[in-house]
This record gives structure tokens, sequence and C-alpha cells, in this order.
């Protein structure tokens, strides 16, 4: 479980995290802007090996089969919130804001599409990376 200074980093780091990564959505690989972009995802990935309780145990792709959901009318599915493992749960909320949801928890389909669109975010940053080792 963790503390309310480390629920408030977790929360801080995620933040920062998802308003970086749409930053360098805007940006193609090669790009010199996405120097100093990459770096500030690349503080927050070392951040996470410093403090394990952060680092994640579960891989992006295992989450569904881990999360909890209950049917709600119209044969929604609604995920139990509290199933979503840290840091991931703070990482859909981060990149939910502003979503519709109900008050016993988001739509199935959401944390399906933040899956889907998180594994693109990941490559589209690696391909950065990439370039920017070609760069440098």
């Amino acid at each position: 479980m963790y503390s309310g200074a480390v629920d408030q980093n977790l929360r801080d780091s995620e933040k920062l995290r998802r308003k970086t990564l749409w930053a360098l959505s805007q940006l193609q690989p090669g790009d010199p802007k996405a120097i100093p972009v990459v770096s500030v995802l690349d503080d927050i990935d070392h951040q996470y090996e410093a403090d394990t309780l952060m680092t994640p145990v579960v891989k992006v792709e295992a989450l569904r089969s881990l999360v909890i959901t209950d049917f709600h009318s119209s044969n929604l599915q609604i995920v139990r919130e509290a199933s979503i493992p840290e840091p991931w749960r703070e990482r859909f909320l981060q990149a939910s804001i502003g979503s519709t949801r109900l008050e016993a928890g988001p739509y199935l389909h959401d944390l399906e599409k933040f899956v889907h669109l998180w594994t693109q975010e990941i490559q589209h940053l690696e391909a950065h990376r990439s370039a920017i080792d070609k760069y440098l």
C-alpha cells in the first residue's frame, strides 16, 4: 500500500508523463525538438526504477486479464477501478481525465482503448529514442 506522499508522487509523475507523451505525439522521430521531451520521459522512467514501490509489476498487455468487471445496464462492462494495479490505475486515470464514466467505475472499452493507445505511444517513444541515438 502506498503512503499519501507516494500517491501524490505517483499522481504528479503520471500527470507529467501524460502531458509529455501528448507533446511527443506532435513531433516526428528525428525532430531535434523531441530530445528534451524524451529526456523528461527518461527521467520519469529512471525515477520509477529507483523506487521499487512504483515499478510496474504488470505489463500493460496483462491488464485486461487482471481487472474485474461488472455488467451494467445495456450490457456495458464497468471496471472495478481498485482492481487495476498501480501505476496503471493512475496512468489510466490521467489519460481519462474528462472522459465519461459511471460512479461505479470506468467503462471497460475505455480501459481497452487506453491499453491500445499506450502501446502506440510507447512505440512512438521508442522510435524517437532510436532517432536520437542515431542523431547523437
